[in-house]
């Protein structure tokens, strides 16, 4: 199934890491958010990648070649002008970057992908926020309601600190609390190719132009999770997203589970030799 990641906001509320990158190649454990993203797919089996660039576009595509031109041992030959890579461990992922335009909105980036995901159910995600949601689940549960679009609905992590009290004393302080006023839209989205009879151009909103149709239609369901879940909006979101990581509490690190991480793939590219 394919997975489609937007990637080419500007990031104006992070602009502390944005102005020298793309908000998805902020690091969070030294690794950009969006191979946190990714890797959480792939952890449920899902490893066909179409990122739709934006904003800094050249910086998502150079990091990813330079994964697959520089990982492992390097041999150059100057005489016979040829490069030589002996294999190396790394991701099993099927790559594909697309140039979508810096003023286009989120329904736009994806219409511009039209073609190839036109022909079956395909899912869609921010490149800024990272859960544990369990995708096999997510992905029976779409199934099963029959509708177009499933998004995954979130209950919002609190602004502030909040007390539990017990009577006159605080039994405990609770750092970042889930929110408990309603829930909201948390990414994570299945979609039938049906959703692109709701989007015309580069203008259109995803949110705003096109799912509040499909909900207007009936045919926009909610998958509950109650787990984790994490944007990135601004330098205090990241610092607490890094705490997670460096503490190893981190709950969408789904990955350590896996046993082993096969090639990366760029597009339809394997070249061993330049």
């Amino acid at each position: 199934m394919s997975i489609v990641l937007l990637a080419g906001g500007l990031g104006t509320r992070l602009q502390e890491e944005t102005t020298s990158r793309p908000k998805p190649m902020v690091e969070i454990g030294g690794r950009p958010i969006l191979w946190h993203i990714m890797k959480h797919f792939a952890h449920h089996g899902q490893d066909e990648f179409h990122i739709a660039c934006g904003y800094m576009g050249d910086f998502i595509k150079n990091y990813f070649l330079d994964q697959y031109n520089l990982a492992g041992d390097l041999s150059i030959d100057f005489g016979r002008n040829v490069v030589a890579r002996k294999e190396t461990e790394a991701e099993n992922w099927r790559v594909n970057l697309f140039d979508t335009g810096i003023d286009t909105q989120t329904g736009g980036r994806l219409l511009r992908l039209k073609s190839r995901l036109d022909s079956g159910t395909f899912m869609l995600t921010y490149g800024d926020g990272v859960s544990d949601v369990n995708v096999e689940e997510l992905l029976d549960f779409h199934r099963s309601h029959g509708r177009l679009a499933t998004v995954t609905a979130v209950r919002p992590p609190a602004r502030f600190g909040g007390l539990i009290m017990n009577g006159d004393f605080v039994d405990h302080f609770t750092e970042k609390p889930v929110s408990g006023e309603g829930w909201i839209n948390g990414g994570f989205l299945v979609l039938e190719p049906g959703i692109f009879d709701y989007l015309s151009s580069d203008r259109d909103s995803l949110e705003a132009d096109a799912l509040e149709r499909v909900a207007a239609d009936g045919q926009l369901a909610a998958y509950r999770h109650d787990g984790f879940w994490q944007c990135m909006d601004t330098l205090r979101d990241k610092h607490y997203l890094q705490r997670l990581w460096d503490e190893d509490r981190a709950p969408w690190r789904t990955w350590d589970r896996d046993v082993q991480e096969p090639r990366l793939r760029i597009g339809p590219t394997k070249a061993k030799a330049a």
